[in-house]
């Protein structure tokens, strides 16, 4: 569904105090704006880097939605974005976050290809590492990426591991697939954009032996994404 001409799209992304965070925001912005010239879209950071959501907010002279470039619905989704709406008494609603889309998938299986990793691989062991949440349902979802990621293929595994709180660590993941008799492991970082946390996952993957693709990056699967999460949040806003 197309949304008014007068809705504002504020994309927020989480900040980083890594420059590549941003470049990688801005780039999804722009693929944003060539799939809908139309909508007005902004980028907003929820911390670490210029422009705040809550300066953003105070911008707006008509109705916004917030559409988070988040993977999961953690704190920032759950707890500081909604605060920073409610603070700016703006028009605004928030949008879901991304997710484990399917087009997001689709992004991750040709980063893998471009690493010369095909379905068809026969002991391979694939580590999706995502960053980790106190909020479990979070963790449980994303999780879930292991049997849809492994559908079909011929691999040893996949297992999901995380970078930062929750277990199984990244070094746990590994020895999960090498007992699962994976004779070689890539790592597959969940995440959008590369930053210090990817960079420490990669540390981690070289001292193992292992390689890593690349993040999913400024990639059109991942505007459409985000647009499809906008167009639900303004639908249901003209419903209610």
């Amino acid at each position: 569904m197309r949304a008014p001409r007068f809705v504002s799209l504020i994309l927020t992304a989480h900040g980083s105090a890594d420059p590549r965070s941003a470049v990688t925001t801005y780039a999804v912005a722009d693929h944003v704006r060539a799939l809908r010239p139309e909508l007005d879209v902004r980028v907003a950071f929820c911390e670490k880097h210029s422009p705040k959501l809550s300066d953003v907010l105070r911008t707006l002279d008509g109705p916004a939605v917030v559409t988070p470039l988040l993977l999961t619905s953690a704190y920032h989704a759950r707890v500081d974005i909604p605060a920073m709406i409610a603070d700016a008494g703006a028009d605004v609603v928030q949008a879901d976050t991304l997710g484990e889309d399917p087009r997001l998938l689709k992004v991750m299986r040709e980063r893998l290809a471009e690493h010369q990793i095909h379905q068809f691989e026969r002991g391979l062991g694939v580590l999706v590492v995502a960053v980790g949440s106190s909020h479990a349902a979070a963790n449980a979802r994303t999780a879930a990426l292991a049997d849809t990621l492994g559908r079909g293929t011929r691999w040893s595994g996949v297992q999901v591991a995380y970078a930062t709180g929750p277990n199984p660590s990244v070094q746990d993941g590994i020895e999960l697939l090498r007992a699962r008799g994976a004779r070689r492991i890539v790592v597959a970082p969940w995440f959008i954009a590369p930053g210090r946390i990817t960079d420490r996952v990669a540390a981690i993957a070289d001292g193992a032996g292992l390689s890593m693709v690349a993040p999913l990056g400024a990639h059109r699967l991942v505007a459409e994404t985000l647009l499809d999460r906008f167009d639900h949040a303004v639908a249901a806003r003209l419903a209610a």
